[in-house]
């Protein structure tokens, strides 16, 4: 039988942990302002999706 090959590309987890680490520091501005909490939360995605677009361009 054959053995599967793994897709070894982590670069898309960039995406997710930029993510939780908007989540996490916007948990401290979460008492001030709500706002402040989701627009950190956005700002972690596109540094995570800056991050995988340079990660990928590496790659090809």
């Amino acid at each position: 039988m054959k053995k599967m090959e793994k897709k070894d590309d982590k670069s898309t987890w960039a995406i997710g942990g930029g993510l939780l680490m908007g989540l996490g520091v916007g948990f401290f501005f979460l008492k001030e302002s709500p706002l402040a909490f989701v627009g950190s939360m956005l700002a972690g995605l596109g540094l995570g999706l800056i991050i995988t677009t340079l990660v990928s361009r590496g790659k090809g």
